[in-house]
Order: C-alpha cells, then structure tokens, then sequence
C-alpha cells in the first residue's frame, strides 16, 4: 500500500462501508513510467492493497470513481477496468479534470461494502 501524498488516511470505514481515498498509479512516491496504462494498472495493485488491509477486496466495491485528466484516455480506461473487475460491475463515474496529484493521469476512488 501506498503512503498517501497529503494529510488523509488510504481508507475509512462508516458503519458497513469502507471509502478509499483516491489511488494513483505511484509506487516509492513516484508516478510510474508507461503512461496511463502503467499508472492505471499501478492504481489497481494499489486500490487492491487499500482495500485488503480492511480485509476488502475489488469484488466487495459497489462504486468508483474515476478521476481522468484526459478522456481521451476513457477507452484504454476501460478496457483495464474490465479486466480489473471482471465480471463484477460496481456502479461508476467518471469525469475529467484539469490536474492530478504528482502529476498522475488516472485516479480512482472507491466504496466497498463489509
């Protein structure tokens, strides 16, 4: 699991949710090399770190999330995303922004279900 790059904790339970705090393709404090799909594929392996050390995982998220500085990038988005979830289909959204943090292309928050 990553440390966080701000005064916030990588995950909160209320009552039977847990709510991640959004996960960057960062690794060591540092966006990975490789673009979006590297960084969405490191966002993963970090949202799966997040969610374990609640005893969670992918299959237990009933939203996302996804925070894109260029949607462009939704499609190469959504095919990792697909293969990430599988078959589980937790409801989403996703919207476009000006900036991430250190620079990233890609974040993802979400809520999962105890």
């Amino acid at each position: 699991m990553s440390t966080p790059v701000g005064p916030y904790i990588p995950i909160a339970r209320g009552g039977d949710l847990l709510f991640t705090s959004g996960q960057i393709g960062i690794v060591d404090g540092a966006i990975v090399d490789g673009g979006v799909e590297a960084q969405l594929r490191q966002v993963f392996a970090n949202l799966r770190g997040v969610l374990s050390s609640a005893n969670a995982s992918l299959a237990d998220v009933v939203k996302t999330t996804v925070f894109l500085v260029d949607m462009n990038d939704y499609a190469t988005m959504n095919e990792i995303y697909m293969e990430e979830f599988g078959d589980h289909r937790p409801a989403r959204s996703a919207v476009a922004v000006a900036k991430l943090p250190l620079g990233a292309q890609i974040e993802i928050e979400a809520i999962a279900t105890v």
